[in-house]
């Protein structure tokens, strides 16, 4: 009984270090995902910027519809 222990331990071992890894690659693919976006998101942020000023008025300058 003592070996089939062990071998029960060493299989819940491999099946952890297994998931062990598969989380880590996760977690570098995020990583560079995440790295990834936060650069499309500066370089639309800096579109933005160089759009200049928007059309739109400020709330305290727009007018009320003409119906009321």
């Amino acid at each position: 009984m003592n070996e089939e222990r062990i071998i029960d331990i060493e299989t819940r071992l491999t099946y952890q270090e297994a998931a062990m890894q598969e989380l880590s690659d996760i977690i570098a693919e995020q990583g560079t995902l995440i790295d990834r976006l936060c650069a499309e998101l500066e370089a639309v942020k800096q579109r933005v910027r160089e759009q200049g000023e928007s059309n739109i008025a400020p709330l305290s300058e727009e007018r009320p519809p003409p119906h009321y």
